[in-house]
């Protein structure tokens, strides 16, 4: 991120001058308006919190125990640096200097230099432990690096405080692929040893750790190496864009920021096919291809780039239906294609059973070079995709149909991998809100802090490394579309009372704000816990509770859904297209025994395995099934098919085996297999409902009989 240029009036223009000529050792070197302007702001803000010049700083480390947890907060950050470290200082070795990194605070976490300079830095206590953020130790390359974003040479007595005097820092912040500042690499060493090429290898250190940090993170995605010249693919000099299987662009290494000319949360507003103008699907069948060379393609800036695609392709499907990962692109070209050889394909394609678990089939068009683009871009979980046949989930989405656009929230009950969060897509795929943002928040798995940062945003300067501008909280970038909380007893009280606020005055504001911001947005909870229970324990606020409580719907776990073959072919369809893959008898006999505790996550995972372990064979037989499943599944299984997925489908058609259907209308017959399953379940109407998965108010009402009070 570079400074922006500033035009000062004269007189400040003159003052600055000024206090630079004071810094005679700093002037010597031909340094740009924009360096002396950010070092001229550092020493502002340290004046402006009250640091002493002649002072003698404060070096004291941290404590043990506050060390050990700082190392292992930021274990990740040490393991891909060090290494990254050592090459480096191989490239300064004898020039009198450290090789120093910090975490996000400022903090020094490792240090790697040559002995005699060790002892002349042991003065200002270059050491593990030590704090450097600008707020305490003045202008420094670490902390200042911190605050500006951006790489930071201070040499001599541009240094805040006289007592680094003696130093030169040339430092640069290390980003992940999000724009989130993990840390600051920094050579600090002798001033007289200062070289003007030390910054450029610190920049391209930072930048392999970046890069790294980006592959470890996105080591399963598509990843697209961009350069304007194709000999710089493969280098430090390239940009890296992650994306995911619907097409959407997951993150960026910093040369791709810089050749896109965009900040990392505008890329996440992308799509591959928006950002790139080709589909997800002709990129994809290009990089499987065997030697497959770069393709030329234009950026929205006009410059044209070659780009290689990389990726783990074993565990990327076959086939592709475009997702352009956003629904604000729909009807335009955020769309991904299929190849063409297989257009005629009886199965529809699908990104991948895991992710989405269900797909539904969409109108593909053609598009250039002989492959099919889908015209909607993004993952469609429709209403129709989740009806396979279950009355119970009919009958959910029947009660969700009539509350659409009626300003009316959404609480989904269900158990954990029952699909609570596909089914609040579906709702958001469903509404007048489809082109707008669907934002998801995971409130039990993020910590209070992050969690309410996240939620609310928070304004420039709150933190202490922190985004320099601020961010955009996710009640915001939910503004016009969807926001769903999943695990709403995950909130913490505190911030369950401000978003009752918000949701009473449709207005947040950010952390550090003084101006609040308009919101508009569907709100759409989801729990598997019991609501009382989580009221009566004191995990959610009973008024949020109800200004949550809308609607409520309950998934139907999947072991009492009558559906789970339905499901199984649908899910292997989507795992391999085309292959018509089926299951052994023995093999369905042993599904349908299962009580699936997963729910439907398990059985994507399970059916993803199988079919993986499968290729080239059309019949999935226990070798194809992992070992733990298989022996859990045969000590949990019931031997007489007594779970639900089974029992639904046999306690129908048992009953009728003894009914006489001469002469009789459809409804009679229905009737009387409605009595047969209850006198079966001797009288008990919940286990006949479920064993014909239907509810107990349609039996109740089939039979015209009334539910006991």
């Amino acid at each position: 991120m570079s400074i922006p240029s500033v035009h000062p009036n004269p007189t400040t223009s003159r003052r600055r001058r000024e206090e630079a000529a004071q810094r005679p050792i700093a002037s010597a070197l031909p340094l740009d308006g924009e360096h002396v302007l950010s070092i001229n702001e550092s020493h502002e803000r340290c004046a402006a919190l009250g640091l002493s010049r002649i002072g003698a700083p404060d070096y004291t480390p941290l404590g043990r125990a506050d060390f050990t947890i700082t190392r292992e907060r930021n274990r990740r950050l040490f393991a891909h640096a060090a290494p990254v470290m050592e090459l480096l200082f191989d490239q300064i070795v004898k020039t009198q200097s450290m090789v120093v990194l910090t975490d996000a605070q400022g903090t020094i976490l490792h240090s790697i230099g040559d002995e005699d300079f060790l002892e002349k830095a042991g003065k200002v206590a270059l050491a593990p432990g030590v704090n450097w953020a600008e707020c305490t130790k003045g202008t420094n390359g670490m902390g200042t690096a911190l605050v500006d974003e951006t790489a930071v040479l201070v040499h001599a007595d541009e240094h805040f405080m006289h007592a680094n005097h003696f130093l030169t820092c040339q430092a640069a912040p290390i980003l992940d692929p999000r724009g989130n500042i993990l840390g600051v690499l920094d050579v600090s060493g002798d001033r007289r040893g200062y070289h003007q090429h030390t910054m450029g290898l610190v920049k391209m250190s930072a930048r392999m750790i970046e890069n790294h940090w980006l592959n470890d993170d996105f080591s399963d995605a598509l990843r697209l190496h961009i350069h304007p010249r194709m000999e710089f693919i493969g280098t430090l000099l390239e940009g890296i864009l992650a994306i995911d299987r619907d097409g959407r662009l997951l993150g960026a290494n910093r040369s791709a920021l810089d050749l896109l000319g965009m900040s990392g949360a505008a890329l996440r507003m992308h799509t591959v096919a928006s950002l790139l103008g080709t589909p997800l699907g002709a990129i994809v069948d290009r990089g499987r291809a065997l030697m497959g060379a770069p393709m030329r393609m234009a950026l929205p800036n006009g410059q044209t780039v070659h780009v290689q695609a990389r990726c783990n392709w074993p565990l990327w499907p076959g086939q592709w239906t475009g997702t352009g990962g956003s629904a604000r692109d729909a009807g335009t070209d955020g769309a991904t294609a299929t190849p063409a050889a297989e257009e005629d394909s009886p199965t529809p394609p699908a990104a991948t059973a895991r992710d989405t678990v269900l797909r539904s089939p969409r109108p593909a068009t053609a598009v250039e070079g002989g492959a099919t683009a889908e015209a909607t871009p993004e993952p469609d979980v429709t209403f129709a995709r989740l009806l396979t046949g279950d009355l119970q989930v009919e009958s959910l989405i029947s009660k969700l149909k009539r509350v659409l656009d009626r300003d009316i929230p959404v609480l989904i009950l269900g158990e954990a991998g029952s699909g609570k969060e596909m089914l609040a897509r579906a709702i958001h795929r469903e509404s007048r809100r489809a082109h707008r943002p669907f934002i998801s928040v995971q409130c039990a798995s993020t910590p209070e802090a992050q969690l309410e940062a996240e939620l609310l945003g928070y304004a420039e300067g709150v933190f202490p490394g922190a985004r320099r501008k601020g961010a955009v909280g996710k009640l915001v970038q939910a503004s016009g579309g969807t926001l769903f909380l999943d695990e709403i007893g995950g909130l913490p009280l505190g911030l369950q009372a401000r978003l009752l606020r918000v949701l009473q005055e449709r207005q947040v504001t950010p952390l550090g704000a003084l101006q609040p911001q308009e919101v508009d947005l569907a709100l759409i909870g989801a729990t598997d816990r019991n609501p009382r229970e989580l009221i009566d324990t004191h995990r959610i606020r009973e008024d949020l509770y109800y200004r949550l409580n809308g609607l409520a719907v309950k998934l139907p776990p999947l072991r009492e859904r009558s559906d789970l073959m339905a499901l199984v072919r649908r899910l292997l369809a989507d795992e391999a297209p085309g292959a018509q893959l089926t299951l052994a008898a023995d093999v369905e006999a042993l599904l349908q025994r299962y009580d699936w505790p997963g729910n439907l996550r398990q059985l994507a995972n399970v059916l993803h395995t199988a079919a993986v372990m499968a290729a080239g064979e059309t019949v999935i037989t226990r070798e194809h099934l992992s070992d733990d499943f298989l022996e859990e599944a045969l000590l949990r299984a019931t031997p007489a098919g007594g779970t639900a997925a089974a029992s639904a489908s046999g306690a129908a058609r048992a009953p009728a085996a003894g009914i006489d259907s001469s002469g009789k209308t459809l409804e009679e017959l229905e009737r009387e297999m409605i009595r047969h399953a209850v006198d079966a379940a001797d009288g008990n109407i919940s286990v006949a409902s479920k064993r014909l998965g239907i509810s107990r108010n349609t039996i109740y009402r089939k039979l015209r009989w009334r539910e006991p009070e």
